[in-house]
Parts: C-alpha cells; sequence; structure tokens
C-alpha cells in the first residue's frame, strides 16, 4: 500500500502497556482445546465502554453482505459512515453512490489491494469497524481493528480455527476492546420472542434444543469471478462438518445461557457422503469446466451434538446442498413444554392459549396470540422501524441499531468475543470428530471459568 507502513501502525496503534505484552506473546494456546489459558488482560464480559455520543462507523467489505450495512448505519440516529473499504472497485464505487444518495460526501475510500483496509485502520474518526468480507480475513482483520484501538463487529463465523479464536479472546481482553460476532438471527422476532418465553419460564427448566443451517445454495456455485459462491464454494473442498452453525446455534445458546451459567463441554459429529455438489456441477456446467475439477469433501448433510457442562443437549444440522426448504429448527424443549420453529408451533403441558388439559398433544400452530403476550419489548419498541428499514425482516437493521444503542448509552453489548469464539468453535471441532470416527472433542472454555459466574441476557429495549 501507497506510504504504508506495517511497523508505525502496530506501533501506533499498541497505546497501552498490555497490548505492547500481547504483541510480544505467541499465540499458540488454541491447540489445548479444554485447558484454560493465562490471560493477556483481565475479562470483556461484560465490558462498557464509555459512552459515545457520536459512533463513527468504517465498514470494510461492501459487497453481498456489506451493501446493506451502508443502508443501516445512515439510517440509525448517532451512527455516522466515516471511511470504506473494499478491493473490488465496483462494490466499491456502489458504496460510493449510495452514500452521496444520504447525503454524505466526506467519507473517505480504501481499495488499493488486500490490506487497503489497515489505511482505514489508522484513521482517528472511527469508532468502530463493521467487517463483512470472506470468512479468512475475519480473525486478522478483526485482530488488527482491535490493535489499532478500534471495536471490532465481524461477521459469522468469527474465525475458522481455534488458534484464531483464542487469538481474538486474548486480543480482546488484552485492549479491553470489543469484539462482537454480528450473529443477526439473534435479533430476529421469533427468536426474540421465544427468548422471552424463556426468561418468563414457560417451558420450565431447559433440557435439550436443535438448531441448524439448512439452505439450498448450489447456485452459488455459478457465482465464479465475485460474488459469494466465488470463494465460498472453495470450502467445500476443504472442511467436512459443519462450517456455518452459527445462525441457528446463537438464539438457542441465548437461551440457555450458554457462558453465562453454563457452557459448551464436548461435541461429536457425523457427516453423511458428500455427493450434491459435484451432481450439481456436473448437471450445469461443461465438463472441463473448473468446478468439475474440484474434489467436494463436505456432508451434503452434517449432524453435531453437544453436551453442556450441565447437562443439556444441542443438535446442530448444516445442510446447503440437497434440496429441500430453508429451516434454522429454532427448537427448544424443557420440562413443561417445547417450542419449534419452521413452521412456528408450540406445544405446553401448562400455561397454554388452550384450556384443554393435555394439549401438549398436539401443536398449536396459530402464533399470533403468542406474538400478542410475549413479544419481546424490543421487537415491541423497534419491530415496526426494523421491518421497514429490512435486512432478512428486519433483523439486520434491528442487529445494527442495537449495537450503536448500547455503544452510546454506555451499555454492555448482547453478544461478546466469548460468544463469537464458542459458536465458531463448532467448525473445527465438528471436522476433528468426523475424521476421528465421531469422536468426542472437548470446547475450550474461552471464559478461562468466568461462565461460572456470568449474568445471563436480560430481555433488553424496555425503556
Amino acid at each position: 500500500m501507497s506510504g504504508f507502513d506495517r511497523r508505525s501502525f502496530l506501533k501506533a496503534s499498541m497505546a497501552t502497556a498490555a497490548v505492547g505484552a500481547l504483541a510480544a506473546c505467541a499465540q499458540s494456546n488454541g491447540s489445548s482445546t479444554g485447558i484454560t489459558t493465562k490471560p493477556k488482560g483481565k475479562s470483556v464480559m461484560g465490558l462498557v465502554v464509555p459512552k459515545m455520543n457520536e459512533v463513527r462507523v468504517g465498514l470494510i467489505g461492501v459487497g453481498e453482505r456489506g451493501t446493506g450495512y451502508v443502508d443501516h448505519f445512515n439510517k440509525i440516529e448517532g451512527a455516522r459512515i466515516t471511511a470504506i473499504c473494499d478491493p473490488d472497485s465496483l462494490v466499491l464505487d456502489r458504496a460510493r453512490k449510495k452514500m452521496a444518495e444520504y447525503g454524505n460526501t466526506t467519507a473517505a475510500y480504501y481499495g488499493n489491494g488486500d490490506y487497503a483496509y489497515r489505511e482505514l485502520l489508522n484513521r482517528q474518526d472511527v469508532d468502530i469497524v463493521v467487517i463483512a468480507t470472506p470468512w479468512k480475513w475475519h480473525h486478522p482483520m478483526a485482530k488488527d481493528a482491535m490493535l489499532a484501538g478500534k471495536h471490532a463487529f465481524v461477521e459469522v463465523p468469527m474465525a475458522l480455527s481455534l488458534e484464531e479464536m483464542w487469538d481474538l479472546v486474548d486480543t480482546a481482553e488484552a485492549t479491553q476492546l470489543n469484539c462482537m460476532m454480528m450473529e443477526n438471527v439473534n435479533y430476529g422476532r421469533d427468536e426474540l420472542m421465544v427468548l422471552n418465553m424463556v426468561r418468563q419460564g414457560l417451558f420450565g427448566e431447559l433440557l435439550h434444543a436443535e438448531a441448524a443451517y439448512i439452505h439450498e445454495l448450489r447456485w452459488q456455485m455459478k457465482e465464479i469471478d465475485r460474488k459469494t459462491g466465488s470463494w465460498r464454494t472453495l470450502y467445500h473442498t476443504k472442511f467436512n462438518g459443519n462450517m456455518y452453525p452459527t445462525h441457528g446455534l446463537g438464539p438457542v445458546a441465548q437461551y440457555m445461557n450458554i457462558n453465562r451459567g453454563d457452557r459448551f463441554d464436548y461435541l461429536s459429529s457425523v457427516s453423511s457422503p458428500a455427493l450434491g455438489r459435484a451432481a450439481y456441477a456436473k448437471r450445469e456446467f461443461p465438463a472441463d469446466h473448473p468446478r468439475n475439477k474440484l474434489k467436494y469433501i463436505h456432508g451434503d448433510m452434517n449432524t453435531s451434538v453437544i453436551k453442556t457442562v450441565k447437562g443439556r443437549t444441542i443438535m446442530i444440522q448444516h445442510d446447503t446442498t440437497t434440496p429441500r426448504p430453508y429451516s434454522r429448527h429454532n427448537l427448544i424443549q424443557g420440562t413443561n413444554g417445547v417450542f419449534a420453529g419452521f413452521p412456528n408451533r408450540i406445544a405446553l403441558e401448562s400455561g397454554g392459549m388452550s384450556d384443554q388439559k393435555g394439549s401438549y398433544h398436539d401443536w398449536d400452530m396459530n402464533m399470533e396470540p403468542w406474538y400478542d403476550k410475549y413479544d419481546h419489548p424490543l421487537w415491541v419498541r423497534m419491530g415496526q422501524e426494523a421491518e421497514r428499514n429490512g435486512g432478512h425482516g428486519g433483523m439486520d437493521f434491528l442487529m445494527c441499531w442495537r449495537m450503536i444503542y448500547c455503544l452510546r448509552n454506555g451499555e454492555a453489548l448482547d453478544q461478546d468475543v466469548y460468544d463469537g469464539a464458542a459458536w465458531s468453535a463448532v467448525l473445527p471441532l465438528s471436522v476433528a470428530s468426523v475424521s476421528d470416527r465421531s469422536n468426542s472433542k472437548d470446547f475450550p472454555d474461552f471464559t478461562r471459568g468466568a461462565w461460572q459466574t456470568g449474568t445471563p441476557l436480560g430481555i433488553v429495549g424496555k425503556s
């Protein structure tokens, strides 16, 4: 990059002794999956940073996912986009035009190569960095952002390996900065309502959950030179496990107070044969096309089971290949009944909308009375605006709004670096389990024991 010196960047970024100490330490602790490691700083669980009157936003990546963030942050009071980076000139120009439509003509733009984002990080008018790039860049960009003194907000998954996840935990603790994985599904209306139901004890003591990402995406294989399929397709040749767990897992982890009273203990995983991608390539591409020369190894359906320290179970599934309807499952089972999504339905032993005893033998599919009674206060307050501004039914906008609200009002974020690491860890652990005849693999305790006293996420947004 022109005029940019990496050593100067790091020197300027490491403003505290803690960060300096971190830079001198080897980041090799991720291999000890079940053993806590020596912290590089104090815990960031419940981290509260000084209130910001205005949150100045830097966007890295404004392609398929990131273009929505240009819209969202321009519509949120107290947020201002000051810089945008993307090495793809087409999407960078598109972002520039969008910004002009919102009347923002002062933002800076960077696109000179893969590492141009470091010039954005060097700016003094950037408080938070939103990272919406291909997965391999999530860890280095989030780490560099924190080392530059910025709060990092990164798309899912937070990182790809346990070593990278530990590295982000260590960096967040050393810098005392937020590193939040932006799991937008936690802000969906249904997921928020179920969280409210759980907190009111509607399902009794929790026992079991089911989560999934079942979303037929073979069509992305036709995205060759740009867009998501140009890079995501290749991960089907690298991993055999669950490579995209967090959309279903994030909400049920919050229902179960994972990292805040319970934590993931170990995981076992199985994969079906990997047949669908090769068959699709053979059908849709010429015989000599590069898509037909790839060896697809990711099982079409992966099923993983997590056991928590408190003995509860979570089933997670991944399938982006077979022809079937979309589902995230979103099932929570307790001693008093169950909620399941796709389609939404509920069955309770007591406390249901029906006066009939034993109604748990039949599903209640009429959700309107449940919405009326249990809609989450955050959705009651912001749902109409979220739906109006869009993004997966409004969940994207609500997530962004909530991030800015917390930073401006001196509140802890709803998701922290420990959540992002634990939820993302399903990828490397499931790959390890599948390759080892489904033998169980231990989750690291990224909180280093703090989960035992962590405060569960409350029902936010009442005021």
